[in-house]
């Protein structure tokens, strides 16, 4: 793993644009930094894309299309396989760099990259399994349904897990014959640009473009440019409203994948020989990625006669938590992403204690040692939350968890249905049959039981219900997402 100056070598000083199979700087040749969140300094620089730069890019997709469309399905898939093979032999570069813009430790990174790239196969594959055919349920008349591909895709995600939201994105894009126009987070877009590296010269130019800048300006030239024909999206629900109008107004398809205040849901009858692994489930939900995860269980629903055990033992495993940088070998989380995500997961803080909650454990920033000049936050631990409280209501993106008591399934259910959201879930109990009912009862785009994992490497659809998102990413349907479907008879 080294130090950061020689993680950090890792690392290009400057990454223009990427723009119909050339890299190129902005027409303005506007720049602006990255900054490792960890340390505050300066990864690196970028270009970044006026208007017309994203037109450009928009333009150079459009003509692409039409021969990237018609490629013979082998070739497409031949193509992704050398896609996902390239990627696979640097996920360790891939992880080491993204460690350094979210500040997250590298083993981390590694999983959320070796998940990403794992799209590629699965989304080749789906290519070979075409399930159209032709009916004839009028007599005399064939009915045959086919796939084409949509077009070209505006693709805006967050910086969180960046590089598996890029790969969510990209493999169903090029497995459908689309051509695209990425735009990471300008607070995490490295990873990417070191991924594009790897893989540019295997797709003709034009194929693929990635412009760079702000998502307020950069990011909104891309969803309202009408040479888009499908936006795809992953953020916060508050962003994902604009994106949702910004496709209404031309008509065109858009996957949302939003925000979420998701609840584990922890039953009196769990077994004691199964308690480690549902405190640690606990524990995983406020550490991995520092809290920033849409699918965060930061409601944590325990059953009366367990409540009080559950929050001691949770909050002391919380506070044996080695936090630091990714370069720290122990760490076992890493910093908040950039300076007012930090000050806003912080500002709950005074936010719970006035509504009533009560402080545990955490609370309060890391300043000591190697820690001064980065982003840390303390895991935290606040009990006595009730589910109105804004702490159990809004998303706060930081290691913060809220226990909420409830007596029965029925109140479990009520309680975990009671938010806006519905992205993920989780229950743990002795009683199987109870277990499945709870997680059909829950209004949520996932649950998992007792622990199981509940995000695959491809095949597991992710996205939400109600204000957590629109449409599904890594599963058969995100194909079809990505398509038209024509019928023609004869």
């Amino acid at each position: 793993m080294g130090t950061y100056q020689e993680m950090k070598k890792s690392v290009d000083a400057y990454y223009p644009l990427y723009i119909n199979g050339k890299w190129v700087d902005g027409e303005q040749d506007r720049r602006m930094d990255v900054f490792c969140p960890a340390n505050g300094e300066k990864l690196s620089t970028i270009a970044v894309a006026s208007e017309r730069d994203v037109d450009r890019a928009v333009q150079a997709a459009q003509a692409a299309f039409p021969a990237w469309g018609a490629t013979p399905l082998p070739k497409r898939y031949e193509i992704i396989m050398s896609i996902y093979s390239r990627l696979k032999e640097q996920v360790g570069h891939l992880a080491a760099v993204e460690s350094l813009e979210t500040g997250r430790p590298v083993r981390v990174s590694q999983s959320f990259v070796s998940m990403g790239v794992e799209y590629f196969p699965y989304f080749a594959a789906l290519l070979r399994t075409n399930e159209d055919g032709i009916n004839s349920e009028t007599p005399g008349v064939h009915t045959m349904v086919i796939r084409e591909p949509i077009g070209v895709v505006g693709a805006v995600y967050a910086w969180n897990v960046p590089l598996l939201l890029n790969f969510w994105k990209l493999a169903p894009a090029l497995a459908a014959g689309d051509c695209i126009v990425l735009k990471p987070s300008s607070y995490a877009p490295i990873g990417s640009m070191e991924a594009l590296k790897l893989i540019a010269d295997l797709l003709p130019p034009g194929v693929l473009n990635v412009v760079n800048g702000k998502g307020a300006t950069t990011g909104q030239y891309v969803l309202d440019h009408p040479g888009i024909d499908k936006l795809s999206f992953t953020g916060s629900t508050d962003v994902g409203v604009s994106v949702g109008l910004a496709a209404a107004k031309r008509i065109i398809p858009a996957t949302l994948e939003l925000g979420g205040k998701s609840a584990g849901i922890y039953f009196a009858d769990i077994p004691e020989a199964d308690m480690p692994n549902a405190i640690q489930a606990i524990v995983m939900n406020a550490i991995v990625n520092s809290g920033q995860i849409c699918a965060m269980q930061s409601r944590v629903l325990v059953e009366e006669p367990l409540y009080d055990r559950m929050v001691e033992q949770v909050s002391a495993a919380l506070n044996g938590i080695q936090v630091g940088p990714p370069w720290q070998e122990d760490a076992m989380m890493g910093s908040l992403a950039y300076e007012a995500q930090l000050n806003k997961a912080l500002s709950y803080i005074e936010i719970g204690q006035k509504e009533g909650a009560r402080l545990v454990t955490g609370g309060k920033r890391l300043t000591d040692g190697e820690r001064a000049k980065g982003y840390f936050m303390a895991p935290t631990v606040f009990a006595d939350v009730q589910n109105s409280m804004r702490l159990a209501q809004e998303e706060i993106f930081g290691p913060v968890l809220s226990f909420i008591r409830f007596n029965g399934e029925e109140e479990a259910i009520r309680i975990a249905n009671d938010s806006k959201y519905g992205l993920s879930g989780g229950v743990f109990t002795g009683d199987l049959k109870k277990g499945l009912r709870v997680a059909q009862a829950v209004r949520t785009g996932e649950m998992s039981v007792n622990g199981a994992p509940s995000r695959s490497m491809g095949g597991g659809a992710f996205g939400g219900y109600k204000a957590s998102g629109i449409g599904r990413e890594g599963y058969r349907s995100t194909l079809d997402a990505f398509c038209q479907l024509k019928r023609i008879s004869f």
